[in-house]
């Protein structure tokens, strides 16, 4: 495929024409449509679900010849381990740990922003891993210095649970509690750590492959996705029982383990990358020599660097401040940013770009989070809602979170079929029709609703939250990641991708700020 059907990197700087990124940015996105009819109909008139089989066998074998086998495994373990295990055993531990501390909902909803915030740190990594390499690589080492400050989040968590500090705060009372939380939270930070950097790390490779290799689509993203669901189906399987025993130290241990798991593959460089030298054109030694700074990427490209650097820390300093400071000043300075990334987009990106990631910050602010209340509620025993819907650890976090990744499983499974051949438009319009229905499934069960019906809370529930939840959620993360992929224009695979998933994930903490705010 000719360079046309390329981004031109020269839209990102501001003096360019909004028609010039506006051709070249249209030419990749029909390309990327021409690619995913071909892998979706196979280059004739069969399709995936009349030929499983063979289909299956083709999927695979573009897999590994378009990506290499070695980055594939490593992706698979990264997103089974890190994204799938780790991320699903912490999100999961969090609100029965948190609830037998005596955390309220809306403080636990701040906790979970924090929690999360290092997704949104991600547009810092993907500028530094773009711009540093380091013993001459620009991933192996910053990938392996991430499981390192996971490790040292989870043997203090376990150092905790072992010797039973909880036990002894809780006699000592609301405050030592408090402290202990607060150290919690700052452990749980660390190890969605390392999954946040793992992940942009295995994201900037993957765009910059699909990039070169535009007859690729988005099997790979398809692959990422599925693989972090199986690793999330098995850590539910295991989350709900022991929590419900308050087994948290056998949790945290589980988690070590998988945490360790990326170490071989990273370590022998399974992620595709050549060693970087001294005496390239552009390139200085920092740092005792042991890095190397591109200062030639850097000075061509240097304002676009910077603000998607400085994105990536907005989060979480603004989580951080929200949590251990004040809300409303957290809120106050979330729209500051809000506002000036917005902004900043649109002077410094082509127009097409702008308007793309305008509508992912419209659609993740829009869309208010108010987990931890209903959390609480579901989850709270009959002396504390009476006549309510009392569901255990197990059920709520093991069976329906099971049931929620088949779904999504069968939802990556309908998009690669039959989706990934439509337009961006109307795939994203179908994903945000379909997820305005999932929050009448709460309103009904808290009104009572189903079971004037005769419906049971569990039924009920897990038929309507469990699918329509994780059905929009995949449905829109998949051709969101896709078109992220295409759009990150060569030597900025890291920033730019990595820039459209910190908004994204930013905007996601917003939603979940305004919620506690409501709470």
């Amino acid at each position: 495929m000719g360079n046309s059907t390329m981004i031109d990197p020269r839209p990102l700087l501001a003096e360019n024409s909004d028609d010039t990124s506006h051709t070249s940015t249209l030419a990749t996105l029909t390309d990327f449509h021409t690619s995913q009819r071909n892998l979706t109909d196979g280059g004739d008139r069969d399709t995936p679900w009349r030929h499983p089989i063979r289909s299956t066998k083709k999927y695979f074998h573009n897999l590994n010849s378009n990506f290499g086998s070695r980055y594939v495994a490593w992706l698979a373990i990264d997103q089974f381990a890190l994204s799938g295990g780790v991320m699903t055993l912490l999100y999961g531990t969090g609100l029965p740990l948190f609830q037998q501390l005596g955390i309220d909902a809306a403080r636990t909803q701040l906790y979970t922003t924090l929690i999360m915030s290092p997704y949104a740190l991600k547009p810092f990594v993907g500028v530094a891993s773009d711009l540093i390499a380091i013993r001459g690589y620009h991933k192996r080492y910053f990938a392996l210095g991430s499981i390192f400050f996971g490790l040292v989040g989870c043997a203090s968590l376990l150092g905790i649970y072992q010797n039973g500090a909880q036990q002894l705060a809780v006699e000592a009372g609301y405050d030592s509690v408090r402290r202990l939380a607060d150290f919690i939270v700052l452990c749980f930070t660390a190890m969605n750590m390392t999954g946040a950097t793992l992940d942009i790390l295995g994201e900037s490779k993957y765009s910059e492959l699909m990039r070169e290799r535009p007859g690729s689509g988005s099997s790979i993203i398809t692959f990422k996705f599925a693989v972090s669901l199986a690793g999330g189906i098995l850590t539910r399987t295991y989350v709900g029982p022991l929590a419900d025993k308050g087994r948290f130290h056998i949790l945290f241990w589980i988690a070590l383990g998988m945490i360790l798991a990326p170490v071989f593959p990273t370590a022998k460089g399974w992620i595709p990358e050549l060693k970087r030298r001294s005496d390239e054109l552009g390139m200085n030694r920092i740092c005792c020599n042991l890095a190397l700074f591109d200062i030639g990427k850097f000075s061509g490209k240097r304002v676009p660097f910077i603000v998607i650097a400085l994105s990536g820390l907005a989060a979480p300093l603004n989580a951080a401040v929200s949590t251990y400071g004040n809300l409303a000043v957290g809120l106050g300075f979330s729209a500051l940013v809000f506002i000036g990334l917005a902004s900043t987009t649109f002077v410094i990106f082509p127009r097409v770009f702008f308007r793309i990631t305008l509508g992912l910050m419209l659609m993740s602010t829009s869309r208010i989070k108010l987990g931890s209340a209903l959390n609480y509620y579901y989850t709270a025993d009959e002396a504390c809602v009476p006549d309510g819907p009392n569901f255990s650890y197990t059920y709520y976090i093991t069976v329906t979170g099971i049931v929620g990744s088949i779904i999504n499983l069968l939802a990556i499974l309908v998009y690669q079929t039959f989706i990934s051949s439509w337009k961006f438009r109307p795939a994203l319009a179908f994903t945000i029709l379909v997820g305005s229905l999932a929050s009448l499934v709460d309103v009904i069960v808290i009104n009572r609703w189903n079971v004037a019906m005769g419906i049971p809370d569990h039924i009920f529930f897990l038929l309507g939250q469990a699918v329509f939840e994780n059905l929009v959620n995949i449905l829109h993360a998949v051709p969101m990641s896709a078109l992220s992929a295409k759009l990150a224009p060569p030597g900025m695979e890291s920033a730019v991708f990595s820039y459209s998933v910190g908004i994204g994930t930013y905007c996601f903490l917003l939603s979940s700020q305004i919620g506690s705010a409501i709470i």
